[in-house]
């Protein structure tokens, strides 16, 4: 039986580089570290994200600007932008991956599961029929087979206009 590798390049900026100590979600006024962070779109309360650290192939984050943690804390306004945001992405992911289906919700609290439970923020993920191989079963490992930079790349333009 031959030896599997896989290849996850952008993991070892995550375990060997410096921690934030600012909240990641918290994103600056201007849009010079946009690419590097992954923004694919800024709207007026609301922005679109990449995750740096994907459950699977896609995966893309909505949060406020507003650095608050619960659903009930969003203005309407924002939790209007947020929503069209989420149903957005899912119409991004359909035309750029055509998904089998697509988790998208969110954790309230770290008991709930939030890893980052100071700043609200919907995951949505793509989700093929079989993506949870033994890989992830047995081995808690995902298997992500574009470079985050190759999706950046082809998602950033479904999202300008």
């Amino acid at each position: 039986m031959s030896r599997q590798v896989l290849w996850a390049p952008w993991r070892l900026d995550y375990i060997l580089g410096p921690k934030p100590d600012t909240c990641v979600f918290c994103l600056p006024e201007t849009t010079e570290e946009d690419e590097e962070r992954l923004v694919l779109h800024r709207g007026e309360s609301a922005y679109v994200i990449m995750n740096k650290f994907p459950y699977n192939n896609g995966h893309l984050m909505v949060a406020p600007y507003r650095h608050v943690s619960c659903l009930t804390d969003l203005t309407e306004d924002e939790s209007f932008e947020v929503m069209s945001l989420v149903r957005r992405c899912v119409g991004v992911l359909r035309k750029a991956f055509n998904p089998h289906g697509i988790n998208a919700g969110f954790n309230l609290g770290e008991a709930a599961g939030a890893g980052i439970a100071a700043h609200l923020h919907f995951q949505i993920v793509p989700r093929w029929n079989g993506d949870n191989s033994f890989m992830a079963v047995f081995g808690e490992t995902s298997v992500i087979p574009e470079h985050l930079r190759s999706t950046y790349t082809r998602l950033r333009p479904l999202f300008v206009g």
